[in-house]
């Protein structure tokens, strides 16, 4: 069932808590620390030059122990294993996950490299534990990683962030990101978290495949019909429809159900696509597509 906007509304009041971190002011080398990039000790071996790859988008929600394995079941499970995996709310040491690195975990686990980056803490924060993150791990190698702190402030002075980075397979090189969007502030301002990350791609050829992915809160109407029109204007297309619900929550007495979740591709065909809608540790549900790849660059 949909929900209004009143509903919605009092969703995000009745689960704001859950939020928001508070935190210490980052010191100035913060922006080290809160990028991580390595490899699992053993990465499995990925097909030389594929002619399809199957991508996959996830917000986590900081799932971990138990729950975490269960992701990672599923994304071993699976009849063509991933290639590239964007996931968002990927904890690496928070109290909520047992300080475990998170990132790394399912780096070990999958075989892959890996890549992760997490925002900066609120200024006027008074604990100095990080926020969580997003991550991207692909059994190919991770170069020109960028972390992109999105514009716009949220609540509590929260900051949110994406991460970029570049894969070649075979001879062909893709352009990859995984974003986590802000959940309350206008409409305009979330578009312009993702303008921001379509501003990084532009510093490589318009003729090179890229991938964006992610959670980007887009719970509203405008925020959905902005999205798809920021993106197929700059040359991507996605195999998911406006309608298309990737987020599942009861509130009090009723259900909430939202588009928040996307895959936009550019020069990348897609073959096949889903929601697995039965794995449901996060609230959130995975996507997935099977892509074409691009001619050699």
């Amino acid at each position: 069932m949909r929900l209004s906007s009143i509903q919605i509304l009092s969703f995000l009041m009745i689960t704001s808590s859950s939020f928001v971190t508070f935190a210490q002011k980052p010191s100035a080398n913060s922006t080290d620390r809160l990028v991580e990039s390595g490899q699992a000790a053993k990465v499995s071996t990925p097909a030389t030059a594929p002619t399809e790859i199957k991508i996959v988008s996830y917000n986590i929600r900081w799932r971990s122990g138990k729950e975490l394995e269960q992701i990672i079941d599923w994304l071993k499970s699976k009849e063509a294993p991933p290639t590239l995996i964007g996931l968002q709310e990927v904890d690496r040491a928070k109290q909520r996950s047992g300080q475990t690195n998170n990132a790394r975990v399912l780096a070990e686990s999958l075989g892959m490299y890996y890549a992760w980056a997490a925002p900066p803490l609120p200024k006027n924060s008074r604990d100095n534990e990080e926020e969580t993150g997003v991550e991207l791990l692909s059994p190919y190698p991770l170069t020109d990683i960028t972390r992109i702190v999105l514009p716009h402030e949220g609540p509590g002075g929260r900051w949110r962030v994406a991460l970029g980075a570049t894969i070649k397979i075979g001879k062909t090189a893709l352009r990859v990101y995984s974003v986590h969007s802000e959940t309350r502030i206008p409409v305009a301002q979330k578009i312009d978290q993702l303008r921001a990350v379509l501003e990084d791609l532009a510093r490589f050829p318009k003729a090179m495949p890229a991938i964006v992915l992610g959670d980007f809160n887009s719970w509203e109407l405008p925020a959905i019909e902005g999205t798809r029109k920021l993106f197929e204007g700059s040359g991507f297309v996605t195999p998911f429809s406006d309608d298309e619900t990737t987020f599942r929550r009861k509130a009090l007495v009723f259900e909430v159900v939202l588009k928040l979740d996307w895959i936009w591709l550019r020069g990348l065909p897609t073959v096949n696509s889903g929601i697995d809608r039965t794995l449901t540790v996060s609230d959130h549900f995975p996507l997935w597509a099977v892509v074409k790849l691009a001619k050699t660059q």
